[in-house]
Parts: structure tokens; C-alpha cells; sequence
């Protein structure tokens, strides 16, 4: 999977900027000025700029003008998704090499390559995860311990009879 600086320093900006609005829980939100995220963050502000125009097109943020202006979160971060920030700074969360809505294969015949459903399901797998953690879940270090393995299929046969599991599997149902 690719992701760019542009989906991980969007995020890295939102997630700065829920972090430190806050001046105390019962209080309004104050405005944070990008000058300050970009420093915090080691992220150049023309570039934060760039970004946080997208973010704002698409309601993740709204501007405050003026002698302490800045951005400020335009929902509460436990209803942010980390991916809609990055599908809002226009960032494909996508594994395959094709180009996404493309009809055209990723061969040079232009036909799907055999492992093009593997990659395709697993960018869908992605973007489920990042749509299951919000914005606080990261502010809040809780993102950690959400992923599951997969139960065993084979039982203690770790990888001896899938076929003959997955025929038993079939045959039960």
C-alpha cells in the first residue's frame, strides 16, 4: 500500500491540532495557528497551507481570522475518521497498481493481474480499519490492540489442510 506524506502529515496536522486546542474540557476550542503545528510537527507551513485548504473544503476544520486566529476542529475528534482525513487531502488508500475506478487492468495487456483481488481486498481492509478509529483514538493512544489475527483455520494443523478444513467448513453449512 502507498500512502504519501500527504495523507500521513494530514493526519499528523489533525491530530496536533485536537491535541492542543483544548485549553481545558468545559472550555470552547480555541483556534491553533498552523505556524504552531508546523513547528511541533516538522512539517513546512506552505505545505500545512496546502493541506488544511483541502481539510477545509471538505468541513473536517474551519479558519478563525485575526489576531489569534488559526484552525480549529470543525466536529469533536471522536467523530473524525482518520480516513476521511486522508480521503480529504485526496490521498487513494489503494494496494493495487491499477489506477482506482480504472477499467483498464494493471498488465501491459491491460488485463488484471492474478493477485489484483488480493491487493484490492486488502486496500478495502485498510480503509475499513482507518474508518473504525477516530481522531481522539489516536490524540488518546488507543489505537494499539484493535487488530485481531484471524482465527486459526486449520486448528493445531497450521497450515496442513486448508483445503480439506475448508471442504469440511462448506459441507457443514
Amino acid at each position: 500500500m502507498r500512502l504519501s506524506t500527504k495523507g500521513r502529515y494530514a493526519v499528523m496536522a489533525m491530530a496536533d491540532l485536537a491535541g492542543n486546542s483544548m485549553a481545558s474540557p468545559t472550555q470552547e476550542p480555541h483556534p491553533v495557528a498552523l505556524a504552531d503545528i508546523a513547528a511541533r510537527q516538522d512539517i513546512s507551513l506552505s505545505y500545512l497551507e496546502q493541506l488544511f485548504a483541502k481539510l477545509r473544503r471538505s468541513g473536517l476544520v474551519t479558519s478563525v481570522r485575526g489576531p489569534g486566529g488559526g484552525y480549529r476542529l470543525a466536529r469533536p475528534s471522536p467523530n473524525l475518521r482518520i480516513a476521511d482525513i486522508i480521503m480529504a487531502v485526496d490521498e487513494p488508500i489503494a494496494a493495487t497498481r491499477c489506477k482506482p475506478g480504472s477499467a483498464k487492468g494493471c498488465t501491459k495487456t491491460g488485463a488484471r493481474c492474478v493477485t489484483h483481488d488480493l491487493w484490492e481486498e486488502l486496500g478495502q481492509q485498510i480503509h475499513v480499519f482507518l474508518s473504525s478509529v477516530s481522531l481522539a483514538d489516536v490524540v488518546d493512544r488507543k489505537v494499539l490492540g484493535r487488530a485481531r489475527p484471524c482465527n486459526d483455520v486449520g486448528g493445531s494443523d497450521a497450515g496442513g489442510n486448508l483445503a480439506e478444513n475448508a471442504g469440511e467448513t462448506v459441507a457443514a453449512e
